[in-house]
C-alpha cells in the first residue's frame, strides 16, 4: 500500500519506525549531553586544580544548555505522535513556501502554505513558530539562490494534519517510501498560551474534535459550521 492509502499515518509501518528513530535520537542526545556534563565536572574535580575552573565553565554551560534543549524536544515529539494517530499522510508537490514574511501574517517566520481541507481553494499559511530544529528546513525552503537539489529534498512534502490547527511535515527517506525529519507545525491560536484565544476557523465540529485529540486548543463552544453559498 502507498503511504497515503492508510487510514492514518500511524498505520503506515515505516512511519512508526521513523517516529521511534526520532525519539531514540532525542534520548541518545539527552543522555550524551548529560554524560558530557558529568564527565567534564568529574575531570575538573578529580584530576585538575581549581585554576582550570574558568576553562571548563563554557563547556559545562553549553552541555547544560543542550541537555535542556533536548528535554524541550520531548513534548513536541509526543504531539507529533498524536497527530500521526489522527490524520493520514498526504504527499504534496510544489507547496508554496518562503523564508520572508508571508503577506497575510504579522510574524516574520518561514512558512508553508496549505489548502484548507474544508474550503477548497483557500490557502492557509503554517509558520515555523518554534526555533527548534528548523535550520535543516530553512536551508531547503531556501531562496531564489538555493540549489535545486536542496529544494528537491522536500519534494514531495509529507503532510499530516489540519493547517488550521496543527500538523506534521516530513521529507522523504532515501527510497521515497518513508518519512524522515518529522517536524511539528501549529497555529499560534492552537497553542493554549496565556493571552491567545483559540479560534474555530470555521471548522466543522468533527474537524475541531479531531484537532483537539491532537492536543490543539480549540473553542469549547462550537458555532455552527457555515459554508459559503
Amino acid at each position: 500500500m502507498a503511504p497515503t492509502e492508510y487510514p492514518t499515518a500511524w498505520d503506515h509501518p515505516p512511519t512508526r519506525r521513523a517516529f521511534v528513530q526520532h525519539l531514540v535520537l532525542i534520548v541518545l542526545r539527552l543522555v550524551g549531553w548529560i554524560a558530557v556534563w558529568i564527565g567534564s565536572l568529574a575531570v575538573l574535580v578529580v584530576f585538575l586544580s581549581p585554576g582550570f575552573t574558568l576553562l571548563f565553565v563554557p563547556l559545562l554551560g553549553y552541555a547544560a544548555f543542550r541537555t535542556v534543549l533536548q528535554l524541550a524536544y520531548v513534548r513536541p515529539s509526543l504531539q507529533i505522535q498524536r497527530v500521526l494517530w489522527e490524520y493520514p499522510w498526504q504527499l504534496l508537490a510544489d507547496v508554496p513556501r518562503g523564508r520572508a514574511r508571508h503577506p497575510s501574517v504579522e510574524e516574520d517566520e518561514m512558512w508553508l502554505e496549505l489548502e484548507n481541507p474544508e474550503e477548497p481553494g483557500e490557502r492557509i499559511p503554517l509558520l515555523f513558530l518554534s526555533t527548534m530544529r528548523t535550520f535543516w528546513w530553512m536551508r531547503r525552503i531556501g531562496t531564489a539562490r538555493t540549489k535545486p537539489e536542496l529544494k528537491a529534498e522536500i519534494e514531495p512534502l509529507w503532510f499530516a494534519g489540519d493547517p488550521r490547527f496543527v500538523a506534521v511535515v516530513a521529507a522523504s527517506g532515501r527510497k521515497g517510501d518513508a518519512p524522515r525529519r518529522l517536524h511539528l507545525l501549529y497555529q499560534r491560536t492552537a497553542t493554549g498560551r496565556r493571552g491567545i484565544e483559540p479560534t474555530d476557523r470555521n471548522a466543522s465540529p468533527a474537524a475541531l474534535e479531531r484537532a483537539r485529540r491532537c492536543g490543539a486548543h480549540v473553542p469549547d463552544a462550537v458555532r455552527p459550521h457555515a459554508r459559503p453559498h
